[in-house]
């Protein structure tokens, strides 16, 4: 079979999948786990076989009209790089990853037939976006992801919470969308194709009459997909839905689309410098503020979002620096250990009860409970905070690699303000890193107060994933001289300086934490041993940290020691903890400037359809009804009247005649 058939059954078997999972969801429910696994990992294994014989060598392009349009034609085209190859790959496992351990965290959930098909789908267009040649193809993977993260984020949608979330993800993700769509066609005005191999063509000879203001339409989209600032709130409050859709939208599909497209398109926004200082800029702010946000977070899944959006910078400060080989190496590094983060995360609320990190302080034993979940999750942490060996070290440095080289002015890919930008962002999000990574560890599994509850050993199916995820997270940094030739041949290799930067911010962000977390345990010690108990959830509750998720997939909800819980972020971060917390305020911003405007416009708009439009309809009818009512009046039924009053009417007819009559012979 031929490569390009493969590529094409990569995508198309999740399709199918989803389509025969909603199908014979509920007439035959027997089905729907294979249906939600073997395509799933059918399609992983030819993603493999399709990077093996792609190879890092030249790109695989094919292409077929799809239909005439008259002007720029749509083609059914696939383009298959390294990039691409690698990216189908991390897609593909991580979904695999997810259906199986949604097999055993969702298994008493009645709306699970849906809820795999749905993921299935969420796969295939996500395989879509990372295979297609064609922006317009792309588009409609693009789109269908952020169909069904509406789904997905709404899985609980009895709750007001989880409806909130789904329709504040759908919005706010089509802002973006918006200016993304007209930068597309502009992009293929400009360059008379929506093939990709055409537009690269076209940048690589200068054909593009406005770099800059394509470049910024189409970055507002990325910053709506892949949640960065300003277009970044959606992604903390989508926590609403399940841990397996966190994993698969925060590691491999929706928001690492955005990034994706960047490097894909890359030469274009490379073509405008103005286009990539905006680029660095909104990488920074968003670096620092979600770090800064995640170590005020009560919610364990929030702390991960807020993560997620900060790494998503560091990938979005790599392409600013013109460097698409560290961002995507970042992306698949992050892409192993975020999926393991959150499915670890799944297995701590499962068997904690809670998802609150200030309830699981005041909980003893929590790890000797959960011991794979607490191994897995500790390599995992360690990746994230970019400590050596572990993979996100070497990811996480070659985006630091990058950004010193231009802001030194070794590379001339992009201006050095872009450079410097990414480069101190990077080194203080690498201390905040740690930070909050060391207090999540600290608070979760570190523990002290009340006997964790005991659920037995977790299913196999939720471990076994964990530590299959382990492998990469741990050794995947360990082939970047490799990786290198698949992407654009230049090193992702760390050097001594940024790696002393980079790794003395984290010990010194890490160290800093544990020492805070002594002596905030310190000073709770007391209190602890004291407190009157009451239920994880009414702790979870009072820190808003309580999500629908909790109620669903646990049963036991443990009663801790009430009062304060020994949390270093609150010591780090001082007067902003509170504004940290609530993510800077940037949502009551935006109700102010956005929605109560909206709202307001949007009354003003009805007032004038009741009160005035409507009061002319209403009037046009009133009008005919009283015309009709005198009319109804005259008609009695009554032969001598109608006579009577023909006789009448002749007898003024007759009058009138003759007084005109006279007045015309008079004059």
């Amino acid at each position: 079979m031929s490569t390009t058939t493969l590529a094409v059954l990569v995508p198309l078997l999740p399709f199918l999948g989803a389509v025969a999972g909603l199908l014979l969801g509920r007439s035959a429910p027997g089905f729907v786990r294979p249906l939600a696994i073997l395509p799933t990992l059918a399609a992983a294994v030819l993603a493999v076989t399709v990077a093996v014989r792609q190879g890092g060598g030249q790109p695989i392009s094919t292409a077929t009209e799809l239909t005439p349009t008259g002007s720029v034609p749509i083609d059914l085209s696939l383009y298959i790089d390294g990039f691409a190859a690698l990216v189908a790959v991390l897609v593909g496992v991580v979904a695999t990853c997810v259906q199986l351990y949604s097999t055993a965290y969702l298994r008493e959930d009645p709306r699970y037939p849906s809820y795999a098909a749905l993921v299935s789908l969420f796969t295939s267009a996500m395989l879509l976006v990372v295979y297609s040649g064609d922006l317009m193809v792309l588009l409609v993977g693009w789109e269908v992801m952020g169909i069904c993260s509406y789904f997905l984020v709404g899985h609980y949608w009895e709750t007001e919470a989880a409806r909130s979330a789904s329709l504040k993800a759908f919005l706010v993700t089509k802002l973006g969308d918006v200016p993304f769509l007209i930068g597309l066609f502009a992009l293929a005005t400009d360059a008379g194709s929506f093939r990709i191999t055409k537009i690269l063509g076209t940048v690589a000879a200068g054909g593009l009459d406005h770099p800059t203001l394509i470049a910024l339409l189409l970055l507002a989209g990325v910053a709506g997909k892949s949640a960065q600032f300003p277009l970044h709130t959606w992604l903390p409050d989508a926590m609403a839905g399940p841990t397996p859709v966190s994993a698969l939208i925060h590691a491999a599909t929706m928001v690492a689309a955005g990034v994706y497209f960047v490097a894909r398109l890359l030469p274009v926004f490379a073509a405008s410098a103005a286009a990539l200082v905006v680029m660095a800029a909104m990488a920074a702010v968003t670096m620092v503020g979600s770090a800064l946000a995640a170590l005020a977070q009560d919610d364990i899944k929030r702390v991960l979002a807020y993560s997620t959006i900060g790494q998503l910078a560091y990938m979005t400060g790599a392409l600013a620096v013109g460097d698409r080989g560290a961002a995507v190496f970042h992306l698949l590094s992050h892409g192993a250990f975020k999926a393991l983060l959150f499915l670890g995360a799944g297995v701590i609320i499962h068997a904690a009860g809670t998802n609150s990190l200030a309830a699981m302080s005041r909980m003893d034993g929590l790890a000797k409970r959960i011991p794979d979940a607490f191994w897995t999750m500790t390599i995992a942490l360690l990746a994230l905070a970019a400590i050596p060996p572990f993979a996100g070290f070497f990811s996480k440095e070659a985006v630091l690699v990058a950004a010193e080289q231009t802001a030194t002015g070794h590379s001339d890919l992009a201006p050095a303000t872009a450079g410097w930008l990414v480069l101190i962002a990077g080194v203080l999000t690498a201390l905040l890193t740690a930070a909050y990574a060391a207090r999540l560890w600290l608070m979760a599994f570190r523990g002290r107060g009340a006997a964790a509850p005991d659920h037995g050993k977790e299913p196999f199916a939720m471990t076994g994933v964990l530590w299959l995820l382990a492998i990469p997270s741990v050794a995947f940094g360990l082939a970047a001289d490799s990786i290198a030739d698949w992407f654009d041949g230049r090193a992702l290799t760390p050097t001594l300086a940024t790696s002393v930067l980079g790794t003395g911010a984290a010990v010194i962000g890490a160290m800093l934490t544990y020492a805070l977390w002594q002596r905030a345990n310190a000073k709770t010690a007391a209190g602890v041993g004291a407190a009157v108990a009451v239920p994880a959830a009414v702790a979870a509750a009072e820190s808003g940290a309580e999500t629908p998720e909790v109620a669903e997939v646990t049963h036991d909800h443990p009663a801790v020691p009430a009062g304060p819980a020994a949390d270093p972020g609150k010591a780090l971060l001082g007067p902003l903890y509170p504004h940290a917390a609530d993510g800077f305020h940037l949502d009551a911003v935006y109700d102010r400037l956005f929605v109560r405007p909206v709202r307001g416009a949007a009354g003003l708009v009805r007032f004038l359809d009741r009160e005035v439009v409507d009061t002319y309809v209403r009037g046009a009818g009133s009008g005919t009804r009283l015309l009709g009512g005198l009319v109804r009046r005259a008609q009695t039924g009554n032969v001598q009247s109608y006579l009577s009053a023909l006789l009448a009417g002749a007898v003024v007819l007759a009058i009138a005649t003759a007084v005109l009559a006279n007045v015309n012979a008079g004059s």
